[in-house]
């Protein structure tokens, strides 16, 4: 069987598990799902109007057969609609996947940005700033996001004045949320380049660029620095996974919408569709940003071009 064949069946199967594992999570929400969709438990919904909605959302079905409903919409495109907003599901999440993945994107080029400077930064030959550089980054990778958020709030916009609390349209408002989601992260990416880092600066390739009388700013910047970023690309599709999953926390703290603020709401609400929604495309995009950050990978990297040429049956000599 192809690579790509295995690749498309791993992604089925993927998707298959996450919304087999959501569909009965939202099972577990406590309450009733009519109720949900008539407005929640302060509705004072009558009995005849919950047995109504039961029958027309197929509630008082049997589990099963509502699962095999579940599985048969979403293969046809189908997300369904929300309960408490009753808006296609596929409307609400195009309204505000925008704003999540460009809250993400710019936290992992942020996150990027901070850890190449720290890893470089710290492998000179201070002892104290490399320890420094580590103290660092053990303490942003501890940070939960909604503490770091808080006190970025409190410092840039309650004693400083120079940010807004909240999300506000334009660069200012992406500020705080972005630095909230990108620390911690810089702060693992960062522990992974400079162990690499420190090992690239001692192979042959570099002792080699030194003997051809290459200048140590070029032998650490070209030639180390590449070695060390693949292990920091490979996991950026994970990373980036990681930024959206964090995004629900920071786009409560600073009221940004976004697809985090909307699962919260659902969640809250019980809104089952929209919960199944919103995950389906989290994963959807993780599955995709996996196959790209591949690639990264093997551009990055000749030698996996090179292993997957004789794979796919090139002469090995």
């Amino acid at each position: 069987m192809s690579r790509l064949a295995l690749r498309v069946l791993g992604a089925v199967f993927v998707l298959w598990a996450v919304v087999t594992l959501t569909f009965f999570g939202t099972q577990a929400i406590p309450g009733d799902p009519a109720e949900a969709v008539l407005g929640g438990p302060g509705s004072r919904s009558t009995a005849a109007q919950l047995a109504q909605i039961r029958a027309q959302y197929g509630f008082d079905r049997p589990l099963w057969v509502r699962y095999l409903d579940e599985l048969r919409h979403l293969a046809q495109g189908d997300l369904g609609v929300s309960y408490a907003l009753k808006t296609p599901v596929t409307t609400l999440v195009g309204q505000t996947i925008g704003a999540t993945l460009t809250l993400a994107g710019l936290s992992l080029v942020v996150a990027w940005a901070v850890a190449v400077v720290v890893a470089v930064a710290a492998t000179r030959e201070s002892r104290i700033g490399a320890a420094l550089a580590s103290l660092l980054e053990i303490t942003a990778v501890a940070v939960p996001h909604f503490w770091l958020g808080s006190m970025l709030i409190l410092v840039f916009s309650v004693g400083l004045g120079w940010l807004p609390p909240i999300s506000t349209p334009g660069v200012a408002g992406l500020v705080l949320p972005v630095l909230s989601l990108a620390l911690p992260l810089a702060g693992f990416l960062g522990q992974l380049m400079r162990e690499s880092f420190l090992a690239a600066l001692d192979a042959p390739f570099t002792l080699s660029a030194r003997a051809r009388g290459e200048s140590e700013t070029r032998v650490r910047l070209v030639h180390a620095l590449r070695h060390a970023a693949l292990p920091a690309i490979s996991l950026s599709g994970w990373a980036f996974g990681s930024l959206i999953s964090g995004a629900v926390v920071v786009e409560a703290l600073f009221a940004r919408p976004g697809l985090g603020r909307t699962l919260l709401s659902a969640v809250l609400a019980g809104d089952a569709p929209v919960i199944t929604g919103v995950v389906l495309v989290v994963a959807t995009v993780y599955l995709v940003l996996t196959v790209v950050t591949e690639a990264a990978d093997r551009l990055a990297d000749p030698r996996l071009r090179s292993a997957s040429g004789q794979r796919a049956g090139a002469p090995a000599w």
